[in-house]
């Protein structure tokens, strides 16, 4: 019998713990410190764990070197320890004895108690037999029963929040141990411990970044403020926060590890989890690229994206926050935001992944002023991202990309359920044809990004609309009034054929709406002409029919 005890770990509150400062650099150094208590830490835990004793051996599979089934291994070799994989925020371990599972929890959590206050890590252990038990059984019943109640049953901490005179962090209005350092034109504010902590690494987290993606962003830098973002002089400054998730992914991984041997297991979910996080690295990377080679240098000297808006200083207006796996977050200039998001969506599918199927995702994306509370623009991004997942299940045309967006060009009140029924919902049925899927996944799909931008393109560009915006802000109010007022507003302005751009289908709904402006009680318009501000294209028309070229009407 070869007795071992699986580890899982995992972290909770680490939305909140990210985004819940308005300022970059703190989340920027938040994300940073989560992506090491699960990963690159617990390696080094290992590690101090193994020094306590001469005769420990511990194997940390280094995903850097992607070899899923090398050796030392713990049935045939002798370990104290082995990583089994850290991946979608789950570290998962094996131990040849549960006192040591114990030991090495301990080393870790007291390392992210001291240097990064503030996360929350949550670990459970089980006994098994390497030969008579199934590895992948025991790990399933760890996170779906052990980790849950733990995460349930965990009280949370409740800081002291000062005795006598005492003054508050600014961002968590914990009680504060110090000031911050100047930084560029920020005068130093008090912060508390976990303030400190995230500042402290927003350089190695910069520099960690800067290297993962070297290769693309060619002599730019990453921003340090959302100010840096491509703000335009004399111009409203909009940035855009983007959450992407991919579909069903934990299903992926429970199936792809089911029925296995216990080795077989650990190799297939190295594959699976460095693949994963290989795929959302790589699609970055194409964005990236794209954002780059669409830097135009004007007579001036000045280097503009597309030659409509100058960056500053070197900095790309766009940064990633959350990356590597199947979950991501960046942020951008705020005319970049859906066009940024569809191409991530798009390169994300073509990514290779390990158990041979393609990667859906969802995104949403909030555009709201450079200097709005950024937890609550990236609460409404996740809540969009929701939506889109919701727009795929509901749709039943098995699995498909999706987005869904919310351009704020003032303040935000209540969630995007209410904002929606608020501001689109009319008697003639529902002026958003969000949420849309990335590509037409059967003939009668209109509600696609493809059509969408086929739409703005028209409405800038066709002789009919091009530099008339009041005609185009009258049909935007026009078709709050529904059908027939759409049909007498394309007759009164003799627009050609009397109908509205068509959509990219052959059949013949497609008519039917550009004539009447809605089908099935949904405005196929509104979004586009709400968007036509807020959209800039940075392909070539000859790169894919579902690029445009934003002229926006004076």
């Amino acid at each position: 019998m070869k007795n071992f005890t699986v580890t899982v770990l995992d972290t909770t509150g680490i939305q909140p713990y990210i985004f819940g400062s308005n300022r970059l650099r703190e989340n920027i150094g938040a994300s940073y410190l989560v992506s090491q208590a699960t990963d690159d830490w617990a390696r080094e835990a290992l590690d101090t764990f193994a020094r306590k004793d001469i005769n420990r051996k511990v194997y940390a599979f280094a995903p850097k070197q992607h070899q899923p089934d090398a050796k030392p291994r713990i049935e045939d070799d002798g370990l104290a320890a082995e990583l089994v994989y850290a991946g979608g925020g789950n570290t998962i371990l094996l131990f040849s004895d549960k006192k040591y599972a114990v030991q090495f929890t301990q080393i870790l959590s007291k390392r992210i108690l001291e240097e990064a206050p503030g996360i929350n890590l949550v670990a459970v252990h089980q006994e098994f037999d390497w030969d008579s038990q199934s590895l992948y059984d025991v790990v399933q019943n760890l996170m779906k029963n052990d980790l849950d109640a733990k995460k349930r049953s965990r009280i949370p901490s409740a800081p002291l929040l000062g005795l006598g005179v005492t003054a508050t962090c600014r961002s968590t209005q914990l009680v504060a141990v110090g000031e911050s350092e100047k930084f560029e034109d920020d005068e130093p504010y008090l912060i508390s411990t976990e303030i400190d902590a995230k500042i402290k690494v927003v350089s190695k987290a910069n520099d960690k970044l800067q290297a993962m993606f070297s290769t693309s962003l060619d002599a730019y830098e990453f921003p340090l403020r959302t100010d840096k973002m491509g703000r335009s002089e004399g111009d409203s400054s909009y940035v855009a926060v983007i959450h992407a998730d991919a579909n069903g992914m934990g299903k992926r991984f429970q199936n792809f590890g089911k029925d296995k041997g216990n080795r077989d297991y650990i190799i297939d979910m190295r594959k699976l989890s460095h693949s994963v996080n290989q795929a959302g690295i790589n699609a970055l990377k194409k964005v990236i690229k794209i954002l780059v080679e669409s830097i135009e240098v004007d007579t001036d000297g000045k280097r503009k994206v597309k030659g409509k808006f100058e960056i500053r200083n070197n900095y790309l207006p766009f940064r990633p926050l959350v990356y590597g796996g199947d979950d991501v977050t960046f942020v951008c200039d705020g005319r970049l935001g859906l066009e940024l998001a569809a191409m991530y969506l798009e390169a994300l599918e073509n990514q290779p992944i390990a158990d041979n199927e393609d990667i859906k995702a969802c995104a949403g994306i909030c555009v709201v002023k450079t200097h709005y509370p950024f937890a609550r623009a990236y609460q409404l991004s996740e809540d969009l991202c929701r939506k889109a997942k919701k727009f795929v299940k509901d749709e039943d045309k098995g699995d498909f990309s999706a987005l869904d967006w919310h351009l704020a060009a003032s303040g935000l009140s209540g969630s995007i359920s209410e904002i929606r029924d608020r501001e689109f919902q009319v008697p003639a049925g529902n002026l958003a044809m969000r949420p849309i899927s990335l590509k037409q996944e059967i003939d009668s799909d209109w509600r696609t990004w493809q059509g969408f931008t086929k739409v703005v393109k028209h409405l800038n560009e066709d002789e009919d609309w091009k530099g008339r915006r009041n005609k185009v802000i009258a049909l935007r109010d026009v078709l709050r009034q529904g059908i027939e007022a759409t049909q007498n507003f394309l007759k009164n302005y003799r627009i050609k054929d009397e109908q509205l751009p068509t959509f990219p289908e052959s059949s013949g709904r497609s008519d039917n709406l550009a004539k009447d402006g809605w089908l099935d009680g949904v405005c196929g318009y509104f979004d586009a002409i709400e968007a036509m501000d807020f959209y800039i294209s940075l392909r070539e028309e000859s790169d894919a029919d579902l690029q445009i070229e934003n002229k926006t009407a004076e």
